[in-house]
């Protein structure tokens, strides 16, 4: 066992109060030094699209990172700060934000989403950054590649465009009756465009008609779907989205107030009283995010950590939303449900 000078330890504690009192910024460890010992303190950003929660909500996707972290060792107030910046679904406040977190000099920022990831990607090209979920990542140039993902960015990588047509076939089993199904896009996402015509094709198979409708902030959700209703959609689909994935308490109250059944990738959603989800577990995401972050702090390089892609889906169905819907779940539906809310 390695001695230590305890009066070393002492010494560089008393450093390390004087550096936060005078205010000096970024990791009080360096960024490539490893994480050994107690005395060590990391600083680390954190940048998502969603809201800020405030009780009784909370933020299941920036809680299971921080129990990712506590697994392996990382505890805030001890010898963990993380500096959360939350975008409340303001898409164009992003890139203030990630170059905050960047001036800031952390050893690591994790993001959220592929916008959070572009801004910071701009902001940065010294700071690793972790991508906690995003669509795309080599489509919207974050990454070279997903097994070589090359300069300062890694992480995990969703699913989310080729799924929409999966969302229009499962609502539809839901819906038998369904004619026409809305789809909610978030103007500010890149992606939706290619979201909303994979849905529209998907759609004109099964013999529907497919429309958007597009909510930027979380007032803005409840109008989106009273419009889905006024234009005769009897569902929606909530395409891929960080933001969305924030709003299931505000999604589900629209959906009962104007009878509109949703599907998304969100089960936390679900869990809010929306009807459907199927798509990757997002907060198992953000739990695993945390053993990148690890890897980073104890001197490996993005570049060399392969991005990590989802190898299971989930289906979850709230049956107390479909009951308050009016909805009758198909047998077929149960059967294959992985998590069922009664």
């Amino acid at each position: 066992m390695r001695h230590v000078d305890k009066d070393l330890v002492v010494n560089r504690r008393d450093a390390i109060r004087a550096l936060l009192a005078l205010g000096v910024g970024g990791a009080v460890a360096p960024p490539g030094a490893r994480a050994q010992g107690t005395s060590k303190i990391w600083r680390i950003g954190f940048l998502t699209p969603r809201s800020r929660p405030r009780p009784p909500d909370h933020d299941a996707f920036s809680e299971a990172f921080v129990q990712g972290m506590r697994e392996l060792g990382y505890v805030e107030g001890k010898n963990l700060v993380v500096e959360w910046r939350y975008a409340d679904g303001n898409y164009e406040s992003l890139p203030d934000l990630a170059t905050e977190l960047a001036r800031m000099e952390p050893a690591v920022i994790v993001a959220y989403g592929t916008a959070a990831a572009q801004a910071l990607k701009k902001a940065t090209g010294s700071v690793p950054i972790v991508v906690a979920a995003a669509v795309d990542l080599v489509g919207s140039g974050i990454v070279e590649s997903l097994p070589r993902p090359g300069g300062n960015v890694t992480g995990l990588s969703a699913v989310g465009i080729d799924l929409s047509p999966k969302h229009v076939e499962l609502i539809k089993t839901m819906v038998p009756r369904l004619a026409s199904v809305a789809v909610l896009v978030n103007p500010g996402n890149s992606t939706h465009p290619a979201v909303l015509q994979n849905a529209e094709a998907a759609a004109e198979k099964l013999g529907l008609k497919a429309f958007a409708v597009d909510a930027r902030v979380p007032p803005e959700i409840e109008g989106a779907l009273a419009a889905a209703s006024r234009k005769g959609a009897g569902a929606v689909v909530v395409a891929t989205d960080a933001f969305f994935s924030g709003q299931g308490s505000r999604l589900a109250e629209a959906s009962h107030k104007h009878r509109m059944p949703t599907i998304s990738i969100y089960d936390d959603n679900v869990r809010a009283g929306c009807l459907m989800s199927y798509g990757q577990d997002i907060a198992d995401f953000h739990r695993r995010a945390a053993a990148y972050v690890d890897k980073i702090l104890k001197g490996a390089r993005p570049a060399d950590l392969p991005v990590e892609e989802p190898t299971k889906f989930v289906l979850a169905v709230n049956l107390r939303a479909a009951k308050a819907l009016g909805l009758a779940v198909p047998p077929s539906l149960l059967l294959r449900a992985d998590e069922v809310i009664q």
